[in-house]
């Protein structure tokens, strides 16, 4: 693999989960990052240690800011565009402000990265767009109707990519994230995702409610997996590669009914007391999509993706990690 290095990297979203991990990466890299970040769910705490290194550089602004966008672009080699509001939940109730950040953002950024001669532009899409589809694996081209606003949102991105990359000269990547977890990711907030809510819940002691029945299904991505996806993507020569969409995944899925007890298990190995922790059942939540599983044949085929870790490996890393982060 092309390992990137002595370049401009403008990543959005940079204070968030995904965003500060892909600024760790290429900061350590040598590389020039400029993050920029609105801090509505990123958090400083996540880039504190790079504030103090000469080739990093934080922006604090809005994407919804086309002059904001246009100053963060300046001298840029590639954009791993990663802001966005993300939960379907969040979407439902706030429908608006979801697709003023992720359509109308995720468009000044496209336009802005263009204007400035920017010539790879990747963009974090989502396996929500998915949808209504029951086929599985899932694969790139068959997509069924979106379940959520967020998911309205996300296929947006993914529509105009495609069409700035066929009028302008710009070239796109999506790489469609699915479920991913790690370090950095925050476990507070009605809007956390899954993992690190369970582990936040088993360190307090409460029972983690699992909606539905637990037999949902998804396909955990660990974050190294994201980051290799990501340097791909900004490295690649293949010009059939580019101009695509990409499932980010490990390839294998697991319910939550296996998923839970798994990791009281690995967090009882720190507190015993975990393993005694009763797990709860809540209502379904709507627009969730049932299963998720995703073929990752395109992105192996393409870019050259090969995730090294499964949930498992993943795990092991990523419970130390909360296990600090939350005591």
């Amino acid at each position: 693999m092309t390992e990137l290095q002595g370049k401009k990297i403008l990543i959005t979203g940079g204070a968030g989960f995904i965003g500060s991990n892909l600024c760790d990466k290429f900061v350590s890299q040598k590389n020039e990052v400029v993050c920029l970040d609105n801090f509505l769910t990123g958090r400083r705490i996540n880039i504190k240690p790079l504030l103090s290194m000469s080739n990093f550089t934080l922006i604090e602004g809005d994407i919804r800011d086309f002059e904001t966008c246009k100053k963060a672009v300046q001298d840029v080699d590639v954009v791993l565009h990663q802001a966005a509001l993300g939960s379907v939940p969040r979407s439902i109730n706030d429908p608006i402000t979801t697709n003023s950040i992720n359509v109308t953002g995720f468009l000044n950024m496209l336009k802005a990265a263009d204007e400035e001669g920017v010539k790879r532009f990747v963009y974090a899409a989502s396996s929500s767009t998915y949808g209504d589809s029951k086929s599985l694996p899932k694969l790139e081209d068959n997509i069924g109707k979106p379940l959520s606003p967020y998911a309205v949102t996300k296929f947006v991105n993914e529509l105009y990519a495609d069409v700035f990359s066929k009028l302008y000269s710009i070239e796109t990547i999506g790489l469609r994230y699915f479920n991913v977890f790690g370090r950095k990711q925050d476990p507070d907030g009605a809007y956390a995702a899954a993992i690190p809510k369970f582990v936040k819940a088993f360190t307090d002691y409460r029972s983690p409610v699992i909606h539905g029945d637990g037999e949902q299904s998804r396909d955990f991505t660990y974050i190294d997996n994201v980051l290799q996806a990501n340097e791909l993507a900004a490295t690649t020569e293949n010009q059939e590669a580019v101009n695509q969409v990409y499932n980010v995944a490990f390839g294998e899925n697991t319910t939550l009914n296996e998923l839970v007890p798994l990791l009281r298990g690995l967090l009882a190995k720190f507190d015993a007391k975990i393993s005694e922790v009763q797990i709860e059942y809540g209502e379904e939540r709507v627009g969730d999509i049932k299963h998720s599983l995703a073929s990752i044949k395109k992105a192996s085929s393409l870019l050259g993706y090969q995730p090294e870790y499964s949930l498992q490996k993943g795990l092991s890393e990523a419970i130390e990690w909360y296990w600090n982060d939350l005591k």
